[in-house]
């Protein structure tokens, strides 16, 4: 997972490792970021509203949230996060490798559960508010692992499984989606687009190469994005852009015209235009503001 958000903006708690593959980021909405744009990832993520209130989307399906909500993201599924009206929003953040649970070949955890899970040949509820039924097992789980990961003890990581697998448990034992929610060749496309733009927003990116992505006519894949996403791939291209060269603003000491031509912009007088347009003030006020040096 790359999105410039979770490198640079995001408090780490537990810093996993390729041993151990398990993190919780603590963030904070509009405080460190005002949005987290659409993406995937092969990690699963769980997110665990502290305080306040926000908007979470999953494969396309908006979930207005608030503390204690808890929201699952299989790995592979599209998801983004953002403010809700005036409202701020704190969150935990657990990202980790399902693989870290899955033992040798032949065992019918791996093989009944993970392995159909990772395939999306498993699906469960992704929004699981505070009088869920599975909430309370859910709960539990998660707050259980905050208290290990706040000074993280000798065996720690024996102990943080342990309560990765009884989450699973409770996911497993909750109401599975119908089967008409378990495949989607639209969401594939998407992700194959976003995917593209989340690797290549720095490059220059035109229409014909968007839509040889998906396998699409210009004019097909046009009429696609926007049935899709209800914004037109250029739109959305520009607003990722402008998203990245926020917190580049914020996490650099990068002047405006490199963060612009960092962020695929040739022309900064349009960067600066757009960028005014979408928050409302320059880059440079953008930056002084976020240090305490508004004029």
């Amino acid at each position: 997972m790359n999105i410039l958000e979770y490198e640079n903006t995001q408090e780490t708690k537990s810093h996993g490792h390729g041993n151990f593959p398990f993190n919780i980021y603590l963030c904070s909405i509009p405080l460190d970021f005002k949005s987290v744009p659409i993406h995937w990832h092969n990690d699963m993520e769980i997110i665990y509203i502290k305080k306040g209130r926000g908007r979470i989307t999953v494969n396309l399906e908006p979930y207005p949230v608030c503390q204690g909500d808890i929201v699952i993201v299989p790995p592979g599924q599209l998801h983004s996060i953002e403010q809700q009206e005036n409202f701020s929003m704190e969150y935990e953040n657990i990202i980790f490798q399902i693989s870290m649970l899955m033992s040798n070949p032949g065992d019918e955890c791996s093989e009944k559960f993970f392995q159909p899970l990772l395939q999306g040949q498993i699906l469960f509820p992704n929004y699981f508010p505070t009088d869920s039924p599975s909430y309370p097992a859910l709960s539990l789980c998660l707050n259980a692992m905050d208290d290990i990961c706040r000074t993280f003890p000798a065996g720690y990581q024996f102990a943080v499984k342990g309560q990765l697998f009884s989450l699973f448990y409770a996911l497993h034992s909750a109401a599975p989606l119908p089967e008409n929610h378990r495949k989607n060749k639209s969401l594939d496309r998407l992700k194959d687009i976003l995917k593209y733009v989340e690797i290549n927003y720095k490059e220059k990116i035109a229409i014909a190469d968007a839509a040889e992505i998906c396998g699409f006519s210009q004019s097909h894949f046009m009429k696609f994005f926007k049935s899709v996403m209800a914004v037109s791939f250029t739109d959305y291209l520009n607003d990722y852009r402008l998203t990245m060269a926020a917190r580049l603003l914020l996490s650099s000491s990068d002047s405006v015209v490199n963060i612009a031509a960092e962020t695929g912009f040739e022309n900064l007088s349009y960067f600066n235009r757009m960028f005014k347009r979408k928050y409302c003030c320059t880059p440079t006020n953008f930056r002084r503001k976020s240090e305490g040096k508004e004029e």
